[in-house]
């Protein structure tokens, strides 16, 4: 089982309204629906507040991410969008009904509700002003993350959360992120991957992403199409056997004819078979020719390939079947 709570809040009663909320949760919705290759991934509950009509409340709030986190599923996602507020108490996540702030709902009891849940992961994810107080322990009872807690957040305990052009700044890095942009090469995504991704984009001048977790492994948010085919990393291991291993090319190697040296090997069939292999780790930068600055140049100059640190990292991975 895994379900998800996205929550977007453009509609607020008494304090200002905001622009990119609902289209932010909508994105959100369907890229968690589905994996790329359109197999069902997460069953998405949505609380949309674009009017007075759908206004979304604190208490409804409160029952409905008691509800996310209830029960034992595989994964409990919440994602947040919306008006968030800070003071000496801590933070809060702002309902339509909200008219100071400090009327909202508790992040301290949020995470709470998600430390005690029973669901191996829980994930909650903020793009809301100074959410990156969650989880800091405003008070004692919230200070350490349970097994399987992530926070990812907008914004720092003291940066507000940037709207462009109706979409929130992190929520728009966040749904790259997701539809493959921090695919690793098995094509899954991760709470990990994702604040990277984040993180790299945004900068140090930029509002700051805050990531915390307690998990002994990452739980895989969604599956988008590899880079590279599974086979291909599998074989890994026979090609290079051991660490530093060298794999010696020639002409052979080489399936065209086009500006081979006079005398050069003609191709082999099985040697350019692998070679294509070779090359199709080289896009992903797994491997690099040793002494020529292309697989064809290697071929033709008969020099080695070998794996660069992430084609050894695939190669371990590989070689203990954990691909």
């Amino acid at each position: 089982m895994r379900k998800a709570l996205v929550i977007g809040i453009n509609y607020y009663e008494k304090l200002s309204e905001l622009f990119g909320c609902v289209n932010d949760a909508h994105e959100v919705k369907s890229v968690l629906e589905r994996h790329s290759d359109g197999s069902v991934n997460f069953s998405v509950l949505t609380m949309i507040a674009s009017n007075r009509a759908t206004a979304v409340t604190r208490a409804t709030m409160k029952d409905k991410i008691i509800e996310l986190f209830a029960g034992d599923s595989d994964i409990a996602l919440l994602y947040f969008a919306g008006h968030g507020h800070i003071e000496a108490t801590g933070g809060y996540l702002c309902g339509s009904d909200c008219e100071r702030g400090d009327d909202g709902l508790s992040l301290a009891e949020v995470i709470a509700i998600a430390n005690k849940s029973k669901s191996r992961n829980k994930v909650v994810i903020l793009d809301s002003c100074f959410s990156g107080i969650a989880g800091t322990g405003a008070d004692q009872q919230t200070a350490e993350l349970s097994e399987g807690l992530t926070i990812l957040t907008a914004s720092t305990k003291d940066q507000y959360a940037s709207e462009v052009n109706n979409s929130g700044v992190f929520t728009e890095l966040l749904v790259d992120a997701l539809n493959g942009a921090a695919a690793n090469l098995v094509g899954d995504v991760t709470p990990g991957s994702v604040y990277a991704h984040i993180d790299q984009s945004l900068g140090p001048w930029k509002q700051r992403p805050i990531f915390r977790t307690n998990v002994k492994s990452f739980v895989s948010l969604r599956k988008t199409t590899p880079p590279i085919d599974i086979a291909d990393l599998k074989a890994i291991p026979k090609l290079f056997p051991t660490p530093g291993f060298e794999f010696p090319l020639d002409p052979s190697f080489e399936p065209e004819m086009a500006g081979r040296p006079q005398g050069a090997q003609h191709p082999k069939k099985e040697n350019t078979e692998v070679f294509a292999r070779l090359q199709r780790l080289n896009r992903v930068n797994l491997l690099r020719p040793v002494d020529a600055t292309h697989m064809w140049n290697a071929a033709m100059e008969s020099k080695p390939c070998k794996l660069t640190v992430l084609g050894e990292h695939y190669r371990r991975l590989a070689e203990q079947e954990l691909i």
